[in-house]
């Protein structure tokens, strides 16, 4: 695929590819797929281990893309972001809060559970959902209420938040697209939270840097997503001690 496609093509290639997918995976019977979706729900709601006393706990809570689906242990967004934290002189200890297959509904049921099981409260909370929606068609009003009542809950336990966001695929049409991707900046000026647009720029629609399924990062492309992105948690987690300190 040639580096100089358009974003939009970019989009379009990624929403058909996991459409594909999920076409594919709703005819067999993945006991594989399914078994390691409950191993992420048993992992995202499973207390950290004892965390260094002053490191900054952070929860990745997100679908897919922030699980590590299909990576090895270690290669995920989580870990890769705890890595680039700490080398930017950051401590912190990101806990993998990330689920396949969770829409933004489903994220929102399970919130308190994850946040409750957690040692402490969290110094940040980083949110990701809604790409499920989007490929799924739910009405973006849906995800908006959803996605609200998640930083709505987060604004209430004084947890401070980082939000990524996702594109509509063109193929959607115009009136979804601008309705949905009007979503995660509206959210972030209305919660005064931090906005990475766009989760998969620079990755998205690069064979190199996603699994043969053209859905998903490697361990390359989630590289370059946490390059991206820990300089916005670190941002944000030294605005929240500036904040906490006046």
């Amino acid at each position: 695929m040639r580096e100089g496609r358009s974003l939009a093509g970019k989009i379009l290639y990624y929403a058909l590819a996991l459409l594909s997918a999920q076409l594919v995976a709703a005819c067999s019977d993945d006991k594989p797929a399914a078994d390691r979706t409950k191993a992420e729900q048993a992992a995202a709601a499973k207390p950290e281990p004892a965390a260094r006393q002053h490191a900054k706990l952070i929860v990745a809570f997100g679908d897919s893309l922030y699980a590590g689906y299909r990576l090895n242990q270690g290669e995920g967004f989580a870990p890769e972001l705890q890595r680039a934290l700490i080398a930017q002189g950051v401590d912190a200890s990101v806990h993998n809060a990330g689920v396949s297959g969770d829409t933004s509904a489903a994220g929102l049921q399970r919130l308190a559970f994850t946040l409750d099981g957690l040692p402490r409260k969290p110094d940040l909370v980083i949110v990701g959902l809604g790409g499920n929606d989007m490929l799924r068609g739910i009405s973006p009003s849906e995800t908006r209420a959803n996605l609200d009542a998640i930083l709505a809950e987060l604004d209430k336990r004084e947890i401070p938040a980082v939000l990524t966001g996702m594109l509509a695929a063109p193929n959607l049409g115009k009136d979804y697209a601008e309705a949905f991707n009007a979503i995660y900046p509206d959210l972030a000026r209305k919660h005064d939270v931090p906005l990475y647009p766009f989760f998969l720029k620079d990755v998205v629609g690069r064979r190199n840097l996603m699994l043969e399924d053209g859905i998903h990062p490697n361990a390359q492309g989630v590289d370059l997503i946490v390059q991206h992105v820990a300089p916005v948690v670190a941002g944000r987690l030294a605005g929240a001690v500036a904040q906490a300190g006046s």
